[in-house]
């Protein structure tokens, strides 16, 4: 922790002096105290660097986050077309159809944004990325409010809370932040 405490003002002055930062690695204390204040859910976001393993450079973050936020969309996909497939209520299956739609277009942000991290367009992984938090938030635009707390809407705000952090590497990587 003192570690952390004692380089944040190093990290804050890069930040400030709009410095590109080193895509070499970091310590897992660095990369969080540089990414997660950035990041829509701060708390969720330590959550999840501090359990990267070994990935500790901002593109293997980039991966990793990448890859969690494939699978949180893919589930939620399947979530969608099966509620969709058990409701009798005509509305409201096509309101799960619509759903299950918005994150198969969210699989495919994230698939493209993959592929551009792979090759280095960090303004690609933040548009796409952007792209799969606005499908998953369509999906919940499909519904009225107050609507309850379900497992759908828990998976959309758990992908966009993954693709904050995505913008944030990205936007990193491309030296903005």
């Amino acid at each position: 922790m003192a570690n952390s405490i004692s380089i944040l003002p190093l990290v804050l002055s890069l930040v400030l002096l709009n410095t590109v930062v080193p895509m070499g690695a970091l310590s897992q204390n660095d990369a969080v105290a540089m990414i997660c204040p950035k990041t829509r859910n701060p708390g969720f976001c330590t959550y999840v660097l501090k359990s990267t393993g070994s990935a500790t450079d901002l593109v293997g973050l980039g991966r990793f986050t990448l890859n969690l936020a494939h699978a949180r969309a893919g589930e939620s996909r399947a979530l969608a077309r099966s509620l969709a497939a058990k409701t009798a209520d005509p509305k409201l299956r096509e309101r799960y159809a619509s759903c299950s739609d918005s994150y198969n277009d969210a699989v495919s942000n994230i698939e493209d944004a993959t592929r551009y991290l792979a090759s280095g367009d960090y303004n690609g992984v933040n548009v796409e990325a952007s792209a799969a938090m606005t499908n998953a938030d369509d999906c919940e635009g499909n519904f009225t409010a107050p609507r309850p707390e379900s497992e759908l809407t828990k998976n959309s705000k758990t992908l966009e809370d993954i693709c904050s952090i995505i913008l944030v590497i990205s936007n990193l990587l491309l030296g903005r932040v």
